[in-house]
């Protein structure tokens, strides 16, 4: 279809390039093939799945990211490969941030594509907090619980709070760092929405330090089937210890009108760079 559209778009006199993720199919019986990608001199591969039981998926990595995957009977690793591939995203990260060391971090949260973009940023033993109902999700939802993730109910104000005191003891016990959306619900192109104070609380519980996470803009940018969706610019940046001078209030505010600069200045960046590609 795709295809068909750019040649059309020529014949008129259009010039339109032909930008989308080169993807094959094949039902074959019971079994469903599913391609992704161009194998272009890859570094490692992950397979997830179980050959045996004719159900699983393989990732071509080539300098950390995605480039190409063939799945069997996994519809869904083929649909989060194909919007990895098209998008290139660009991690910057503060040198003083380190691996080891426990963080409360906070990022922005924008779509549904937060998972595969802004996500790419956590670092390795971290956990996120997020609403319950995540937990209905088929696979995703079981995945995400039994990888140690913490789920917090946002309806009972209660369970909330037990919920944080329970990250708060887990970063005390296994200098966990733990990673929290603090608008507490998705943006979709509103820019940086106000904080709640959660995520501040709990830094101020631990007396660890918060690791503002920023992603550039994504509302409408992201395309499944288009080979190129453009630059994501993430931004890591340096801790920054919550001291007694202002209340958990003063440094949920202080850190939203951090978040929302460095959001305007990452939007700038991406404008710049795509400009001269």
């Amino acid at each position: 279809v795709e295809q068909g559209k750019t040649v059309a778009s020529s014949i008129i006199g259009e010039m339109t390039s032909y930008d989308q993720v080169p993807w094959f199919w094949s039902d074959q019986y019971e079994t469903k093939l599913q391609i992704v990608g161009l194998l272009d001199n890859y570094d490692d591969i992950v397979v997830r799945g179980d050959s045996i039981k004719e159900s699983f998926a393989v990732f071509y990595i080539k300098n950390n990211r995605i480039i190409a995957s063939d799945c069997v009977n996994r519809p869904a690793e083929h649909m989060m490969s194909r919007k990895l591939i098209s998008e290139k995203i660009i991690i910057k990260k503060d040198p003083t941030v380190k691996i080891n060391e426990p963080y409360v971090f906070i990022a922005n949260h924008q779509n549904s594509f937060d998972v595969i973009t802004i996500c790419k940023a956590a670092l390795p033993g971290v956990v996120t907090i997020g609403k319950k109902s995540l937990k209905w999700i088929p696979i995703f939802g079981q995945i995400y619980w039994l990888s140690g993730n913490i789920m917090i109910d946002r309806k009972n104000s209660g369970k909330a709070r037990n919920t944080l005191d329970i990250a708060a003891k887990r970063i005390a016990k296994k200098k966990t760092s733990v990673w929290l959306f603090p608008e507490g619900t998705r943006s979709y192109g509103r820019g940086i929405l106000p904080f709640k104070q959660g995520a501040f609380r709990l830094a101020k519980t631990t007396n660890e330090p918060v690791v503002m996470v920023t992603a550039s803009n994504l509302h409408e940018k992201v395309k499944w089937n288009r080979w190129n969706n453009g630059i994501v610019l993430i931004d890591i940046a340096a801790p920054q210890a919550l001291s007694e001078d202002k209340s958990i209030k003063e440094w949920m505010v202080h850190f939203n009108d951090e978040m929302k600069q460095k959001f305007d200045a990452l939007n700038r960046q991406v404008d710049e760079l795509e400009k001269s590609r």
